[in-house]
């Protein structure tokens, strides 16, 4: 054990290396000042300053995808925590592993509205899986250690420290390794056996089968036991908008993504199933649609790390707790041995009816009349000239969901995106941190023109630390997914979703280019190829595309919100045929 005098805040910077952090996003102020100090002579830790707080915690979060990592973020105390917390509150709903880091005023003015005080462990305890007060310098490194621990295990999340500003100025004696002093933590990783077996026999006596598969499969690191359970038992595979690529989308099992924007096929699959296996999912609302309707004929097996979330939506008959790999792996042990035993699945007449609906209903789009740019193109030659190896970091909305449908996802974790928060404004920091981990990949950023002007100040960051990540601006002019609600639900009443990009205010080129990057405009389709062709030659500055594109595009296929997935529509007033194939 090593033993030094030294300063809280050199402690926190100490006790960060110690931890494997190489990189930090964050922005100095006042109540953490005293942090960044010792940082200034950290040779192992890279800060990034960012333009906006919320930009650090996107791109912590970019970070922690792309490398597995722990992301870490830092903010002063005040407006600066507050401007986290929308990050906090995305990463918590995504299950991302996070540490926020906060000055916060000293302890003699903590609860008395002190400058810039604001009660950060309280306003983000119910969108943290913990969160700390520390006030006294020698629980700083004993802190940090926890604080990793905590969100890097179990089911991952977000976790704050918030540090005051008077123990990180006090001398402490700095000790390494530190105790951790986390009673009661302790996330079941390994599965219950006898429910494994259970599970395995309910798989080969279904008849309709479903490998319904959440983000927690890829947060596993579970990929490859999935491809061997799923090619092992024949049942056909959903991937969830949080688990694109878990299953590469050529495989012949992949029925695509379920939910409100899912193809027919994935839909279909799930509400026609008589088994649900359910792994590292959570019977969010977006999949299950109106949740007493979902599925109504299936049993099923819930595996997920998180006891909370067995039986929170739908009940399990057969639940597991435990790490989705160790539960997966251990699922081909017992499947096998009920082939061993003679006992297998019959799912030949399902295959005829997924089939059916797979050929009959494939993912399509409508090329504008009027000679407009289609999106849903723009996007798709994107993922064909970029290719499976790169990253593509969506914002949220209609460029969002056609980002999930129309490029393919053959490898785990190449699709980053906000699920369950919906953060308009996470694509560009989001790409910025997952270009910082992964700088050797070619990083796509997939947003809208909306959501793009919520954060773009991050291309400052982008272009003066040399972080060439590359933009596709969905450029329609409105509030594409809200001005599309808007035509089916409000009788086309569009209040205030266009965003007067007419008059090209901003002009997203003059905007790309005030902020040191190449700014690339294309508005006809047979220019598409060749200016993502010229964004992809450009690797010494960041890349903005604006892609002007027809504004009546359409998320297609598409649940509307309360109805339920039987009610799925392929277009405007058409729905599937359902029984088609029997």
């Amino acid at each position: 054990m090593t033993t030094e005098q030294m300063t809280g805040a050199q402690a926190l910077v100490r006790a960060l290396e110690n931890v494997g952090v190489d990189t930090v996003f964050g922005i100095p102020g006042g109540a953490i000042l005293p942090a960044y100090d010792p940082l200034f002579d950290s040779d192992k830790l890279r800060h990034i300053l960012v333009r906006h707080e919320q930009g650090a915690g996107h791109a912590a979060q970019g970070y922690a995808m792309v490398t597995g990592k722990v992301g870490v973020c830092m903010a002063t105390s005040g407006p600066g925590a507050t401007n986290l917390v929308t990050a906090i509150s995305d990463a918590y709903m995504d299950s991302v592993p996070m540490v926020a880091i906060t000055g916060q005023v000293a302890t003699s003015l903590i609860g008395t509205d002190g400058f810039q005080e604001a009660d950060i462990a309280g306003i983000t305890m119910p969108i943290t899986k913990h969160n700390f007060l520390v006030t006294k310098a020698e629980d700083i490194a004993r802190t940090i250690a926890e604080a990793f621990h905590i969100a890097g295990t179990g089911r991952p999340g977000p976790v704050l420290v918030d540090i005051a500003k008077d123990a990180m100025q006090a001398t402490v004696e700095f000790q390494w390794p530190v105790q951790l002093q986390l009673p009661g933590y302790r996330p079941v990783t390994r599965p219950h056996s006898k429910q494994v077996r259970e599970a395995a026999r309910l798989i080969v006596e279904a008849e309709r089968p479903v490998l319904y598969v959440g983000g927690g499969v890829l947060k596993a690191g579970a990929a490859a036991e999935l491809k061997v359970l799923a090619e092992l038992t024949g049942a056909p595979v959903v991937t969830t908008l949080m688990a694109k690529g878990a299953l590469p989308d050529s495989h012949p099992l992949h029925m695509g993504m379920p939910g409100m924007h899912g193809a027919v096929g994935a839909v279909g699959a799930l509400q026609r199933s008589d088994l649900l296996v359910a792994l590292g999912a959570r019977f969010d609302d977006r999949v299950t649609g109106k949740l007493d309707g979902f599925a109504p004929h299936a049993k099923v097996v819930h595996a997920d790390i998180d006891p909370a979330e067995i039986s929170k939506n739908r009940h399990a008959d057969v639940p597991i707790v435990g790490d989705a790999r160790e539960v997966i792996a251990d699922l081909i042990v017992a499947v096998q041995n009920e082939h061993e035993a003679g006992r297998k699945g019959d799912y030949e007449d399902w295959w005829r009816q997924l089939n059916a609906w797979r050929e009959t209903y494939p993912l399509g789009y409508d090329t504008p009349e009027d000679g407009t740019l289609s999106p849903q193109y723009v996007i798709e030659r994107i993922g064909q000239i970029a290719g499976p190896e790169a990253y593509y970091v969506a914002g949220v909305g209609q460029h969002q969901m056609w980002a999930a449908q129309f490029i393919k996802y053959e490898r785990p974790g190449a699709f980053l995106n906000s699920g369950g928060a919906g953060t308009m404004g996470y694509s560009v920091p989001a790409a910025m941190g997952a270009k910082v981990g992964a700088p050797d990949t070619t990083v796509w950023a997939i947003d809208g023109d909306g959501c793009f002007q919520m954060t773009n100040q991050e291309l400052a960051t982008c272009a003066i630390e040399g972080i060439p990540v590359k933009v596709a601006v969905i450029n329609n002019g409105n509030l594409g997914m809200v001005r599309q609600w808007q035509t089916l639900f409000y009788d086309g009443r569009y209040s205030n979703t266009n965003l007067h990009t007419a008059r090209r205010i901003p002009d997203f080129v003059k905007l790309a280019e005030a902020y040191g990057c190449v700014g690339l405009r294309c508005e006809k389709a047979e220019d598409v190829d060749a200016v993502i062709a010229k964004a992809m030659e450009i690797n010494d500055a960041p890349v903005v595309i604006d892609f002007v594109v027809h504004k009546d595009a359409m998320v297609w296929p598409m649940v509307a919100a309360g109805t339920t997935n039987d009610d799925i529509k392929i277009a405007r007033d058409m729905a599937p045929e359902w029984e088609n194939g029997d």
